[in-house]
């Protein structure tokens, strides 16, 4: 087994996580990880979540409602938002000025 991060072969167990997956340490760069991790947003909750989003409903009641963790939540808006070219953005801010 190597470090994900930065692929040492100096890993050790640390303890596990809340399903009782096993959590590993590098003792090189202390990275923490799990093998295979299984709390990725599925694509059928994130075309629900898109929608979710788009009527402005606070990210609370979506991770309530979608049976997501909110820092899931969260680090999948910030990556959508991240991938907006910056143009675009710069587009809608202007039109968002204009129409106030």
């Amino acid at each position: 087994m190597h470090c994900l991060t930065c692929n040492s072969e100096n890993v050790k167990k640390n303890g596990s996580i809340h399903n009782k997956k096993q959590k590993y340490a590098c003792e090189d760069c202390k990275r923490q990880f799990v093998l295979n991790p299984e709390n990725c947003i599925s694509q059928e909750k994130k075309d629900i979540i898109d929608k979710l989003l788009s009527e402005k409903i606070p990210l609370a009641g979506i991770a309530r409602v979608m049976g997501v963790s909110e820092c899931q939540l969260q680090s999948y808006v910030n990556n959508k938002y991240d991938s907006i070219p910056r143009d675009l953005a710069s587009i809608i801010d202007s039109i968002r000025t204009l129409s106030r």
